[in-house]
């Protein structure tokens, strides 16, 4: 196993021959840290949502005012996580260029890593963000809910996120629609998922 500063990680579980900058469209879910309930409850099948969980909405709705390369198809905040879709597209595009592939498995084309010079920071897996990618994106946000629910708590330097979050390319429609239904309905599910406590 791999290891940092003399500790074990557990290696990403991102795909190296995928460019996560690429037009496509994603599936994230993102933690509160240790699954802590901080954002709200789940009352009658809806999120109530609490001080913080005001804050993780308004930052979500302000990042994609500021961002003409993302889009937000579906999101939902529950107690300890979100789940939210998100659509990347290329500037020289139109959302209507972009196609969710049909065949079952992503498209690697020019966005494979082997279009990347040997020296670039991605092939030898030092930690590096690609402008206008997924992993930009959730870093830039889970700093700026942090810096603010920090301040409301008046407890700076607290974790708020898990330092990981999961991300998965949607790759057909069936897959999408699936995800789709599964966002509307996980605060009516709350109880059977997973991350329920």
């Amino acid at each position: 196993m791999d290891k940092f500063q003399d500790y074990f990680r557990i290696p990403s579980a991102r795909g190296n021959w995928w460019n996560y900058n690429s037009p496509g469209i994603y599936f994230i879910t993102i933690c509160s840290a240790y699954r802590e309930c901080l954002f709200g409850s789940i009352r009658n099948d809806e999120i109530i949502l609490s001080e913080p969980g005001m804050i993780v909405l308004q930052e979500w709705t302000k990042s994609f005012e500021i961002r003409s390369e993302l889009f937000c198809e579906a999101f939902v905040i529950m107690p300890n996580h979100i789940h939210a879709v998100l659509r990347i597209i290329d500037n020289s595009y139109t959302i209507s260029d972009i196609q969710v592939e049909t065949h079952g498995r992503a498209s690697i084309g020019h966005t494979s890593l082997q279009n990347y010079p040997a020296d670039s920071p991605i092939q030898y897996g030092v930690a590096y963000r690609p402008p206008k990618s997924i992993s930009s994106f959730v870093a830039g946000y889970k700093s700026a809910v942090t810096k603010l629910i920090n301040e409301f708590r008046k407890m700076p330097g607290l974790p708020v996120w898990q330092t990981r979050f999961h991300d998965h390319i949607i790759r057909d429609d069936t897959e999408y629609q699936k995800i789709i239904r599964y966002i509307e309905m996980n605060p009516r599910n709350w109880k059977e998922d997973k991350y329920y406590q």
